[in-house]
């Protein structure tokens, strides 16, 4: 019998046909690879552009593949994306799946060309993601990133190049493998599963990217409009201003989490700046970029305040 795979289709470049007003549904996709190598179901969801994906639409993505795996007896899901928050909406989904992964494979795929271009990539991307989900060797790897034929972990994947076929990369992390012939070839060891999450993530997580001189009302300004944790991108590896360390004291006092990632995602010690900052309550994400920890941040906060968001992030 063969492998049953779901379509999730969002729209976007790999869907857009600039002299055709309408957008390429998953079935027209579908249609323009030679022979699929699975049993494909197709699922189209109304989805804003990449660049303005909601939470809400990220949440739908994630819970539609978790159903598809442990209810409906699909071995994979491939979900077709636009590339500018690709990598928040499958790490959001590896988060939420977590143990789930195990059943069936997660990809997630796009282009940066769009359908009717002489060179398009996405008809390829596609053909190779539901291919890599039907393929057990990934199973339990968690929700992958596919471009190009050059396989990434969703929670390594961050987008390099939007210009560029081969548009993710995993630096500093290893890439987890490629396609060859049809199949995934792992060169890097599956990471483990993301236990089951706790609770209903948070939606309000703001992200901040932190300057020279930055006062600490801009920090105050999205908690005052309701945000539930922040997110600093500090310069370099992740420093930040000392004008905000008594800001991040109170905010922490108020069950408010401030996490600090890097402007460039790092792995290995962390930077005077951060680590000054960690003393005073902040919770340090040297290895993650500002989106990711956004995610990861969101669904902490699902199961507590700043304990919880500071034991998901030693984990």
């Amino acid at each position: 019998m063969s492998n049953r795979v779901l379509l999730i289709a969002t729209g976007d470049t790999i869907a857009q046909r600039p002299g055709i007003a309408q957008v390429a549904t998953g079935a027209d996709l579908l249609a323009c690879l030679d022979a699929p190598p699975a049993e494909v179901v197709v699922e189209d969801i109304l989805a804003e552009p990449s660049w303005d994906t909601s939470v809400a639409t990220m949440l739908a993505i994630a819970r539609r593949t978790h159903k598809a795996l442990t209810e409906e007896g699909f071995d994979g899901v491939v979900v077709t994306h636009g590339v500018d928050n690709l990598e928040e909406t499958a790490y959001l989904t590896d988060l939420l799946v977590g143990p789930a992964a195990a059943l069936g494979g997660i990809v997630f795929t796009g282009a940066v060309r769009h359908l009717d271009e002489l060179s398009s990539d996405g008809p390829r991307n596609l053909a190779s993601a539901l291919a890599v989900a039907a393929d057990r060797t990934v199973r339990g790897a968690g929700a992958l990133v596919l471009f190009d034929d050059e396989l990434h972990a969703a929670r390594w994947a961050r987008l390099a190049d939007p210009t560029r076929p081969a548009a993710f990369t995993s630096a500093p992390y290893p890439r987890l493998g490629a396609v060859v012939a049809g199949k995934a070839a792992l060169v890097s060891p599956l990471p483990p599963l993301h236990p089951r999450p706790h609770g209903e993530p948070e939606t309000d997580v703001a992200v901040i990217r932190t300057y020279a001189g930055m006062p600490a009302t801009v920090l105050n300004a999205v908690i005052d409009a309701g945000a539930r944790g922040v997110v600093l991108e500090g310069s370099g590896a992740g420093n930040v201003p000392v004008e905000l360390f008594a800001t991040i004291i109170e905010l922490t006092g108020w069950e408010i989490p401030v996490v600090i990632a890097p402007r460039v995602p790092v792995v290995g010690g962390n930077p005077l700046g951060a680590e000054l900052a960690e003393k005073v309550g902040a919770i340090l994400a040297p290895g993650m970029t500002a989106g990711h920890a956004r995610v990861a941040l969101m669904v902490a906060l699902g199961g507590g305040g700043v304990r919880a968001a500071r034991e998901a992030f030693r984990r």
